[in-house]
């Protein structure tokens, strides 16, 4: 735990300052109403994307939904691993019902552009970081989790088709409990001057 307040509102540079991830079975209501989710995902898609591609998708999964992706979830893991248990199975049905507010980012690259796949891909994180960056001036807490449900073909293709693939599903709502302060690197060792030699 920390003492470092959480959305500290002071200045632009407090705020960023203070934002950190919820785990998303943390997260309680109330999420975002449909006007702050319209204006969290307008901000998420004000980034850096060299071509003006939007090579990005956001698809919001309703409560209504939530057991329909856990089917998907459920049938597409036990195809892949027919000897799955009954712990795996109950974890996936519990991450699609997780927080109250799912919005699932694709990747969605544009292959007849001259624009680096690499440059492509690295927009749709940003798209992601930007989402969380602005759920956290909201008030909300958010938490980016792929795992295996990210990099299935099944569970993809519930939302959209190759070359696409789920850069994150990004869970959002109200911290339930204090937010964990996780350790951060060291200043020193991932900042460096090049000198030119």
């Amino acid at each position: 735990m920390t003492d470092t307040p959480f959305n500290d509102r002071s200045s632009p540079l407090s705020l960023l300052a203070t934002r950190r991830s919820g785990k998303p079975r943390d997260l309680v209501a109330p999420g975002p109403d449909a006007a702050q989710l319209d204006a969290i995902l307008t901000i998420a898609a004000r980034t850096p994307d060299h071509g003006k591609l939007a090579p990005w998708r956001f698809v919001i999964v309703p409560d209504t939904a939530r057991a329909a992706l856990a089917r998907v979830m459920t049938e597409a893991y036990r195809v892949e691993r027919p000897q799955a248990s009954a712990t795996e199975i109950a974890a996936l049905e519990q991450f699609a019902h997780q927080a109250p507010t799912l919005v699932v980012v694709l990747s969605s690259p544009r292959t007849d552009s001259h624009i680096p796949l690499w440059e492509q891909e690295l927009s749709a994180g940003a798209a992601c970081m930007n989402l969380l960056h602005a759920a956290h001036a909201q008030g909300f807490a958010g938490g980016w989790l792929t795992g295996w449900p990210a990099f299935s073909d099944a569970v993809r293709d519930a939302f959209g088709a190759a070359p696409e693939r789920i850069a994150g599903f990004l869970f959002l709502g109200t911290p339930g409990r204090p937010l964990d302060e996780r350790p951060r690197p060291d200043m020193a060792r991932i900042v460096s001057t090049w000198t030119g030699g």
